[in-house]
């Protein structure tokens, strides 16, 4: 936590090389996070981009951050949620170049996503932030706003509608 609070005052000082110490430290997350929502490499490569740009922008303005990590997460979220608006619907049959992964990895990597598809978006943000990039759950009850005990229970009721759901994809 401290160490990117140096960062971001070396980049407010135009420090370049801090700047991409904080890119190369969380791009791999928020990635990760994006790709998870729209299963389009290009489309997360491109929210990535898009999430640092309006970072940097918000730092050059003077706002106020506190945690780096949680508002590079609402800014990326942010971005997500406006491309579900203008796209209705993201393509969510392409995966990634997955050649050399075992036959029965890729066959469980389809159903679990089929199975993500399938949950409610608040529930679904849940599982990404919670099961796929980690964060604890008070950590997703500042992302996102909410109090500790309604992502406890979207946890909860994520493992519950998951397991029906993957359940069900094995009959």
């Amino acid at each position: 936590m401290i160490a990117d609070f140096l960062l971001v005052q070396k980049i407010r000082n135009g420090d370049n090389q801090a700047g991409n110490q904080l890119v190369e430290k969380y791009y791999s997350s928020i990635y990760q996070y994006c790709y998870l929502h729209t299963h389009n490499q290009e489309y997360a490569e491109d929210m990535v981009q898009e999430t640092f740009e309006r970072f940097f922008g918000a730092l050059i303005s003077g706002a106020e951050i506190k945690k780096t990590k949680s508002y590079l997460y609402s800014i990326a979220g942010n971005i997500i949620k406006n491309n579900y608006k203008k796209k209705k619907e993201i393509m969510t049959d392409q995966l990634p170049d997955i050649e050399d992964e075992n036959p029965k990895n890729i066959e469980i990597r389809i159903d679990i996503e089929r199975a993500l598809e399938q949950l409610p978006e608040e529930i679904k943000e849940i599982v990404i932030l919670f099961f796929f990039q980690g964060l604890k759950q008070k950590e997703i009850a500042d992302l996102l706003n909410i109090k500790l005990s309604l992502v406890k229970y979207r946890v909860s009721k994520a493992k519950e509608l998951l397991a029906k759901q993957l359940e069900v994809e094995k009959l």
